[in-house]
């Protein structure tokens, strides 16, 4: 019994702490997007305010720059191997993150802005009868990140920026348990859900070489994020036949403390002409500050033993690794109103294969990017962006989880943004 609570809720707030390649979300701007996310040492529309703030010294007058991200994720888990194989399909979610970005130009040299987004989120969901019911069925998370920065150009092309983020985040966990009894007999349902409040900080440097080179970087801070929630059990009891008391499923107030990594981004931007530029970034991402998952339970008893005190914390390591995004762009202008893009990149995942799981079947990926930017009057413009993004497959054979298998993954990614200047 206490083994089966462990693993069910080891793992309560899994997925607001999985963020990795597939929960951290770098879409935040369709110009950007196109351009596989190589943003850095360009930095020259409002969405700077996530990519590098110290670019928003570029921007004249008042520019908003808004839209959002329609991302299309598929997953398939396959058991066993020849002809006992057998395929498993995550239902189809369609997600949308948004982005906003507002920024002002104070005088020559100062600028400020304020950015709205969501850098975290996504989820997964499976058939309540699958295989993997007792890892995962149902998963969401949610952040958003609030985001005001300021900017300064200290001499002629060298701008510095620093901005400050309040977080907030809210995740929905569920799955299925075995009956403690007999696997025979019918699952309960375990639901959870927690929501955290933080701040975090970001920092950047943009210089422009010459008039054809630019050069950035941009650093955002880890952000620590308490969870706080509830773990509820259907039913909450069960009747254990040889102590002959109704005994507790998991239920009751939980915390998770759970943090984000940090990310360092290098940039460089290279203009050969008025009507050609070329992108390049390299993203560092700080994975290995998560190393374990631990979950407290307030008035539960993992043991269900009161001879042993009581045993509310439960820990399981994650070990993750740093990781890295290797990302390129071209943008070609048509005219002063209208510009092709594209772009591609490399993510490299953190989660070794061991850990692996279906909250979230992670995978190296490439990304494959398109997108076109028009102006539809002087002041009003619109930018379209198109990513495909293949995922390696994953075989694991020593799942840390109990649970082998081969995951394949998949994920279009449709974006879209309008600006506006006065």
């Amino acid at each position: 019994m206490k083994k089966l609570l462990t693993l069910s809720l080891a793992c309560v707030l899994f997925a607001s702490s999985i963020y990795a390649g597939g929960f951290q979300i770098n879409e935040h701007g369709a110009r950007a997007m196109a351009l596989g996310g190589a943003f850095t040492g360009l930095a020259n529309d409002p969405s700077a305010i996530y990519f590098n703030p110290a670019g928003i010294t570029q921007l004249k007058g008042t520019r908003f720059y808004f839209g959002t991200t329609a991302i299309s994720p598929s997953a398939t888990y396959t058991s066993g191997s020849g002809s006992t194989a057998r395929e498993y399909e995550m239902k189809g979610q369609l997600f949308t993150p948004i982005n906003f970005y507002i920024t002002q130009k104070l005088g020559d040299k100062l600028a400020v802005g304020l950015g709205v987004n969501n850098q975290y989120g996504l989820g997964t969901k499976w058939n309540g009868s699958w295989p993997g019911r007792y890892l995962a069925v149902n998963t969401e998370v949610k952040t958003f990140f609030i985001t005001p920065v300021i900017a300064y150009e200290l001499f002629n092309g060298f701008s510095i920026s620093a901005g400050g983020s309040f977080v907030f985040g809210d995740v929905t966990i569920e799955r299925k348990l075995p009956n403690p009894l007999s696997p025979a007999l019918a699952d309960e349902e375990i639901a959870m859900a927690g929501d955290a409040t933080s701040f975090g900080f970001t920092a950047g440097i943009l210089y422009k070489l010459s008039d054809q080179f630019q050069f950035g970087v941009n650093y955002r801070s880890e952000v620590s994020l308490d969870f706080k929630g509830t773990a509820t059990t259907t039913p909450a009891t069960f009747y254990h036949p040889i102590l002959k008391v109704n005994l507790p499923f998991p239920n009751g107030d939980i915390t998770a403390p759970l943090k984000t990594p940090q990310n360092l981004t290098v940039g460089l931007a290279y203009m050969p002409s008025d009507n050609v530029t070329f992108t390049a970034d390299y993203q560092y991402i700080g994975w290995s500050s998560y190393n374990k998952l631990e979950v407290t339970f307030a008035s539960y008893d993992l043991d269900l033993n009161p001879a042993n005190g009581v045993q509310n914390v439960s820990s399981t390591p994650r070990e993750y690794e740093n990781t890295y995004i290797i990302r390129a762009g071209l943008e070609y202008k048509l005219s002063d109103n209208a510009a092709l893009r594209a772009g591609l990149l490399y993510d490299h995942n953190p989660v070794q294969t061991d850990y692996i799981e279906p909250t979230l079947p992670d995978a190296d990926r490439v990304g494959f990017n398109v997108g076109f930017g028009g102006k539809l009057t002087d002041n009003l413009g619109v930018d379209f962006s198109y990513m495909l993004l293949t995922f390696s497959e994953r075989t694991v054979s020593k799942s840390k989880f109990g649970f082998n298998g081969t995951y394949s993954n998949l994920a279009h990614l449709f974006g879209v943004n309008f600006s506006y200047s006065l």
